[in-house]
């Protein structure tokens, strides 16, 4: 575990070849709500909310909501495509939140202002359109005073996450919590550094693509992030 500021608590990277795949993104969100648990401790009493980072983490959040008997949201954000490499982050934009950037990365790859403020724009409408297809038009729970659970699927550069997670901290949750199945040791210390008590069972200097590490990663589909919030 590493806590906010990336200190390790426990744990650590661990072993390459000691590490297992998930079958999938169910099953990995069942792993993770035991690791979850174990951090969190005794919280009986205490709200927990479980906000999942579309599309591929929310189907990993289901399994943590539906193992913690917890509520299920989405956080949403969009990456910020570095141009030529839509692949590639150069930051990223929260749900009501100011866009969070690479600033080292953007001027290494001297990317211009027009492009930032016209990729910002695009993204945004993005996210807007998310919010009004997975919530069907309702409102985002109220994260404010409880623990709140940011899932994702994996983290290689962090970006996305970084964005998110400034974004429910500016909702004045009691606790933050940033949990994944996998992700770079790098990256999730950077996490912790926005605030976050970081819990990743896996932790691999080699990452790779986040793929790698399921068996299972088929895409996801927006009708299948709002089949599992309504299942939530």
């Amino acid at each position: 575990m590493i806590a906010p500021g990336g200190e390790v608590t426990a744990g650590g990277a661990y072993p390459q070849g000691g590490m297992k795949r998930y079958r999938d993104r169910t099953e990995a969100g069942e792993r993770l709500a035991v690791e979850l648990q174990r951090h969190l401790g005794d919280t009986e009493g205490d709200p927990v909310v479980v906000l999942g980072v579309p599309r591929g983490g929310v189907i990993v959040a289901a399994a943590v909501a539906a193992a913690m008997g917890a509520p299920l949201d989405v956080a949403l954000a969009r990456k910020l495509p570095a141009p030529g490499n839509p692949e590639l982050a150069i930051g990223a934009i929260g749900e009501g939140g100011d866009p969070w950037l690479n600033r080292r990365l953007i001027a290494q790859m001297r990317v211009s202002p027009e492009w930032i403020a016209t990729t910002i724009e695009r993204e945004t409408g993005e996210l807007q359109r998310r919010a009004r297809r997975y919530r069907s038009g309702g409102d985002r729970i109220d994260v404010a005073g409880s623990t709140a659970v940011v899932v994702d699927d994996g983290v290689a550069t962090g970006a996305t996450l970084a964005a998110v997670l400034d974004t429910v901290n500016d909702q004045q949750p009691q606790r933050l919590i940033c949990a994944v199945p996998v992700g770079h040791p790098d990256s999730l210390r950077m996490l912790a550094g926005h605030g976050a008590e970081v819990v990743c069972p896996l932790r691999p200097w080699s990452l790779g693509a986040v793929g790698w590490w399921y068996h299972q990663f088929e895409q996801t589909s927006d009708d299948e992030v709002v089949a599992a919030l309504q299942a939530g």
